[in-house]
């Protein structure tokens, strides 16, 4: 079955953050990154995990349904538990954990009927958004390992499954944090790294959000502060939205402090 544009993306950003860590020497895997508590190691281990959960949820959704209604702890504890579990294996033993459950779960989403409403933690989602999701996460947590290392990556047309799967949980943003769905539609305009504008909502709402692609994804992902980011909200609701943007599943983020990544 051919690869869909979306998959290939996921196994491409997959095997950049592969390239980031493979060479990367024991004291390296140890370094702390900006996520309290989690090593190079930790980012590695908690991938590795979530890329188990999700092939367990498109292989075997009623065995994932059952595993989530039976869970004896959080999701949270559960998956610093998956993390702190990883990152206790040898770095080679989990760069090949990492590489095979990647694998494992990239040929499920291929053979997956596309339509299929796969369970998870947050909203079930489409083997498409699944796999958006998958970007967003490897992107996310490639990011806090290049901030322990002090490398910068340069930002890749992949930014824009972040960025729709950022624009697209606007309304699960404001549930998780006790609010009432918007009404008003919000605009997004966002420059890509090549110069294009990606574009989201009707063109005359007055409810904006506009900046560049790679801000937006370090807002959404809470891997860096508002204040810190060139992204601009004009209206009420595109105001309301933007601290407590939130592009990925699991209780409100802490998100990052000002000035700081960490």
């Amino acid at each position: 079955m051919p690869e869909k544009p979306v998959l290939a993306d996921l196994r491409v950003e997959s095997a950049e953050l592969d390239a980031v860590v493979s060479g990367l020497g024991a004291a390296q895997w140890a370094l702390p990154t900006p996520a309290e508590g989690w090593t190079i190691a930790h980012q590695i281990a908690h991938l590795a995990w979530t890329d188990a959960q999700a092939h367990r949820a498109v292989t075997d959704p009623d065995g994932f349904r059952e595993e989530l209604r039976t869970a004896e702890v959080p999701l949270g504890e559960a998956v610093d538990n998956g993390a702190a579990e990883g990152a206790r294996l040898a770095p080679q033993d989990l760069l090949e954990r990492w590489r095979a459950g990647r694998a494992d779960l990239q040929r499920a989403l291929v053979a997956a009927p596309e339509n299929v409403r796969v369970p998870w933690f947050g909203p079930p989602m489409k083997i498409p958004s699944m796999a958006t999701a998958r970007i967003m996460e490897t992107w996310a947590h490639g990011q806090d390992v290049v901030d322990a290392l002090g490398v910068r990556r340069e930002p890749t047309a992949r930014l824009r499954h972040v960025a729709h799967l950022g624009v697209r949980t606007l309304g699960f943003a404001f549930a998780l944090h006790g609010l009432p769905a918007p009404t008003a539609p919000v605009r997004v305009e966002l420059n890509a790294p090549d110069g294009q504008l990606w574009t989201w909502g009707p063109p005359e709402a007055p409810d904006r959000v506009t900046g560049t692609a790679l801000d937006f994804c370090l807002l959404v992902t809470q891997r860096r502060h508002r204040d810190d980011l060139a992204v601009t909200a004009t209206g009420s609701t595109a105001e309301q939205w933007l601290p407590i943007a939130q592009a990925f599943a699991g209780d409100p983020g802490p998100g990052r402090q000002p000035g700081r990544r960490s």
